[in-house]
């Protein structure tokens, strides 16, 4: 007998960000995205969404979800304001879309906003049905080293141009309408997961 999926607490009206990814292994710039997003979006909250893996990647070899959980908690520290979460697993969903469906029908009056650094940006054209993830809700582009430019010029960013804010009005993005995203520039960090993985790879 499946037991229904419990959400992490919320209201409604709140301002809640998104952000997925396999966090392995977690570290400061996605500690950064996030407080970013809070900061400069003014979210209530942040719920990190931790996969059980990730289509578009290599699975062989990727820690359990629970242990990548409890690095991500060990990470934030005591920030009430960011809330892990391995809700995918329960919800059996695979891909960003159906997460994002299935919270927008268990939380209507939720304002989400998907989070992502801009390396995602330049891949989103190859996600599951990414036009119609932007077409369900307003997305916030964090800067990270490296991929400003091919972010920004890559295809999916060329395709929604007409509905990309300014920075200057971030603190609305949650009250637009989607299709609508802002790509936010500030402090980055060097730090990438793919990078701490090979560190730990023995010469």
């Amino acid at each position: 007998m499946s037991h229904p999926v419990i959400l992490p607490p919320h209201a409604s009206g709140q301002r809640i960000g998104l952000f997925g990814g396999s966090f392995n292994p977690p570290h400061e710039g996605h500690l950064l995205v996030a407080q970013t997003a809070l900061r400069r979006l003014r979210l209530d909250r942040v719920w990190w969404l931790v996969t059980p893996g990730n289509p578009l990647k290599e699975t062989a070899g990727l820690p359990s979800q629970e242990d990548r959980m409890a690095a991500c908690r060990r990470l934030i520290g005591h920030d009430p304001r960011i809330i892990v979460t391995g809700i995918e697993a329960g919800i059996g969903t695979r891909y960003t879309q159906e997460t994002i469906a299935f919270l927008k029908q268990r939380a209507p009056l939720v304002r989400f906003v998907w989070l992502m650094g801009s390396d995602n940006l330049a891949s989103f054209h190859r996600w599951q049905k990414w036009r119609d993830i932007a077409g369900m809700v307003p997305i916030a582009v964090i800067d990270r080293p490296g991929t400003t430019l091919r972010a920004v010029a890559s295809p999916a960013a060329r395709a929604l141009s007409a509905h990309r804010i300014g920075e200057r009005g971030a603190s609305t993005l949650a009250e637009h309408k989607a299709p609508a995203w802002v790509f936010l520039h500030g402090r980055r960090s060097d730090q990438s997961s793919t990078r701490l993985r090979a560190a730990r790879q023995p010469a």
